[in-house]
């Protein structure tokens, strides 16, 4: 069993979390995850690293059998559906909506409670700045660089006000360069956000430079 420090008042809480497939064990982990800390989850491939995050979410597949507590700033959020838990996800790929413009896909994310036409448009505008893609909002997706794209998948995200981060491998698929660039900026939006981050890779590199706990499974 895997088990960091316990402080459930603030942050994400992993009780206990085990995972099975047909029978046999998966994964046992138990771990707290404080504003703005990145908790990193290392493991071969199979290992269980995604299956992990998809029981966080809320979308574990059915095909798994699971068990444990998820809690997030002290509420329990296990048997919430995944659109209820607000959780911020970034996986491999970008997942930008193709029919919509940069600028529809940051709207689409931004919370119906923003009900002013003109505030949600200068949301996602100041967003697109504080990226370095000021005036990109007209962009078509699919014109987008690789890192670009990425940027654009992370401001979406943010402004969805989640309240925890849950990354898988989100920065495998760019050039060292790129990599680099991207994951110094997300771990720094997850910092200023004063965001609990779960990550899960297989490059080392991320885990050196998330800088928190290192769980290996």
């Amino acid at each position: 069993m895997l088990t960091l420090n316990p402080a459930r008042e603030k942050g994400l809480y992993l009780d206990d979390v085990s995972i099975a497939l047909a029978g046999a064990p998966l994964l046992r982990v138990s771990c707290a995850i404080a504003p703005g800390e990145i908790v990193t989850v290392v493991g071969e491939s199979g290992s269980g690293k995604s299956t992990l995050l998809a029981y966080v979410g809320g979308f574990l597949d059915p095909v798994f059998a699971a068990s444990g507590r998820v809690e997030l700033d002290g509420a329990d959020i296990t048997a919430l559906a995944p659109q209820e838990r607000r959780l911020g996800l970034l996986f491999q790929d970008d997942l930008l909506f193709p029919h919509l413009s940069v600028r529809g896909n940051l709207l689409f994310a931004i919370p119906p409670s923003v009900r002013s036409r003109r505030e949600r448009l200068a949301r996602a505008d100041a967003a697109l700045a504080d990226v370095g893609l000021a005036g990109f909002g007209d962009r078509d997706p699919a014109t987008l660089s690789g890192g670009q794209r990425s940027r654009i998948a992370l401001i979406r995200m943010l402004l969805s006000k989640p309240r925890a981060l849950l990354l898988d491998e989100p920065f495998s698929k760019l050039d060292p360069a790129r990599r680099a660039r991207i994951r110094t900026l997300v771990f720094e939006k997850a910092r200023a956000e004063c965001l609990p981050v779960l990550l899960v890779t297989h490059d080392a590199a991320d885990a050196e430079a998330a800088g928190g706990p290192i769980l290996e499974i």
